[in-house]
């Protein structure tokens, strides 16, 4: 907002009983109607320099100025407020200038819709990933919630649904769009516009229980998460499985912990396409062990668990690892 509403409150209320007990002393003082007082005592809190309602006492002079003080205080007030909202306005639109000339540059980046509890997660693991992102949100206050969570984001305030705010993000330039907004329908219609402009976009979507799950999925998405489902699984595994718990909790992101589940993705003119795991030799060159392999052509569900010695890496193969960032940098590299 351009205006502090807390401020603005203060201000006005200011003015109000400044007003109400300015007249509330004329009357009496000089014993003068109701009219009469507040009109005085509003052309003096204004210093309109109008002559005065009635011929006015000793006392009534002392009131008067009193009044007079307390209104330049109150425009004072206000003339500052209305000047800060100019500077913030002004200081605004230089940074949404800043904004869309960053938005024009971007590519292959991720595009978050919605700033939420979920958002900010999102948000938080891209940033430790090193990826490019644009946060699309409409609401003020999460939006500036955002911002002091992490000052580098590139924020864009608009509504998610719109056309015109998925273009303005580059979506056309984009390698991956994630929606959870709170509302299923407006997921829903920002899989099916993503997916119209851009149709070798991935799309996550948050979903709440299986109808929208499968919703989510004709109308373009590539990855549907529901929160409420994965919840369960995690608190059922906690219950019957707690070292497997245990193991994943460790990988999962967190400040303090750098293992987690990665991968790298064999490279279309990389040396080591064609050649077995064993020839490959990744554990020496970069202290991982390979866990799984997700071949080039087949869905994220379709994956290799615990490939022997004898797997053949190919062109375009994603290598699953479980280790630090150090040692997946260094298995990128290695594969590409």
């Amino acid at each position: 907002m351009i205006f502090r509403r807390s401020q603005v409150i203060f201000v006005l209320a200011f003015i109000v009983v400044l007003n109400a007990v300015g007249a509330a002393g004329y009357r009496w003082i000089e014993g003068w109607s109701w009219d009469d007082a507040l009109y005085m005592t509003v052309i003096t809190t204004t210093a309109v320099g109008f002559h005065e309602v009635h011929p006015l006492t000793s006392a009534g002079r002392t009131w008067t100025t009193f009044v007079l003080g307390g209104g330049l205080i109150g425009l004072g007030m206000w003339f500052a407020l209305v000047t800060a909202a100019m500077v913030r306005m002004d200081l605004g639109n230089n940074e949404k200038r800043k904004t869309m000339k960053r938005l024009k540059r971007i590519r292959d980046h991720v595009i978050v819709c919605g700033a939420g509890r979920m958002g900010l997660q999102i948000v938080h693991e891209l940033n430790h990933s090193g990826q490019e992102f644009v946060v699309v949100e409409w609401d003020e206050e999460a939006a500036e919630s955002l911002q002091r969570a992490s000052p580098q984001a590139l924020v864009l305030r608009d509504d998610a649904t719109k056309d015109r705010a998925l273009k303005e993000a580059g979506v056309e330039r984009a390698k991956g769009l994630v929606t959870c907004l709170s509302d299923d329908a407006d997921n829903l219609y920002v899989c099916l516009t993503a997916h119209h402009l851009n149709p070798d976009l991935t799309v996550v979507a948050r979903a709440e229980g299986k109808p929208a799950i499968d919703k989510m999925y004709r109308a373009g998405a590539t990855h549907v998460v529901s929160p409420n489902v994965t919840g369960a699984i995690w608190v059922a595994s906690v219950l019957v499985r707690p070292s497997v718990a245990a193991l994943l909790n460790v990988t999962a992101p967190r400040h303090d912990v750098s293992r987690r589940i990665d991968h790298a993705t064999v490279g279309a003119k990389s040396a080591l396409a064609g050649k077995t795991l064993a020839e490959a030799r990744i554990p020496e060159a970069t202290g991982l062990v390979v866990i799984a392999i997700r071949r080039d052509g087949r869905t994220h569900d379709e994956v290799d668990f615990n490939p022997d010695a004898a797997t053949e890496l190919g062109a375009g193969d994603d290598v699953i690892v479980l280790g630090d960032n150090e040692q997946v940098g260094k298995l990128r590299a290695y594969l590409a």
